[in-house]
């Protein structure tokens, strides 16, 4: 059956694996950058500690930073437990045990905790949740979602990953959809037909290998271009 979980969880990755995952360069980095359902990672945080700015929007910002502790500590478990049951679909480089997987993202998500607060009242961080933003159209250069879009595909329809990207595409000039792999490991059945619409809709679309591969073949990004003028 593979990886499973009953509903969307609270789990937030670091600045290294944001690099891997949407292939970032230093050029990238210098873009306005929106970190679409960003949750807990400590990417925002980590960014501006390098003197960048990134706004992040997630609907869980709309709780307090004990309030998403304690979403944390109750998901923790859960993802360790099925990480044991499911060894065989992923790769024990890096990431040497469920366990350190686990110390790693707490860890990330330990400094978005300690930034939370900070965060909000500079407006780094936006309670918003796709497939509607409060963004202004093009506000953005770069538009990064990970694992929310075909991720999960068992609990968010066809039409809400439609809607949701064409509303990343209609606030940012490029998007990175990061991985292409249900939570199960397998390709999202939805991944051909959103294609197909956006090429339909003039947008230029590439997937691409990147360097970050925790689930067995889930080391590509999806990247999507304006090609018209407007």
């Amino acid at each position: 059956m593979g990886f499973q979980l009953s509903n969307i969880i609270p789990w937030g990755r670091s600045f290294e694996d944001y690099l891997e995952m949407f292939a970032l360069t230093p050029e990238d980095l210098e873009r306005s950058i929106l970190d679409c359902a960003g949750g807990p990672a400590s990417f925002n945080v980590d960014m501006k500690r390098r003197g960048y700015r990134v706004i992040s929007c997630d609907p869980i910002y709309q709780f307090s930073a004990s309030k998403i502790n304690q979403r944390i500590q109750e998901t923790y478990s859960i993802v360790v437990e099925q990480l044991h049951q499911n060894k065989e679909n992923y790769v024990w480089n890096n990431i040497k045990s469920p366990e350190h997987l686990g110390e790693l993202r707490m860890e990330a998500m330990q400094r978005f905790l300690e930034d939370f607060s900070l965060g909000k009242a500079e407006e780094r961080y936006v309670t918003a949740e796709l497939p509607k933003l409060p963004f202004n159209s093009q506000q953005f250069d770069l538009a990064l979602n990970s694992h929310l879009l075909f991720s999960y595909s068992q609990h968010l329809s066809e039409d809400f990953h439609l809607e949701s990207v064409l509303e990343l595409c209609r606030v940012a000039r490029e998007v990175r959809i990061f991985p292409l792999l249900e939570l199960s490991g397998n390709l999202s059945p939805f991944l051909s037909p959103v294609i197909s619409n956006l090429q339909q809709q003039g947008w230029r679309v590439e997937i691409e290998p990147v360097a970050y591969e925790f689930q067995k073949g889930g080391n590509q990004m999806l990247r999507l271009f304006k090609t018209t003028i407007d």
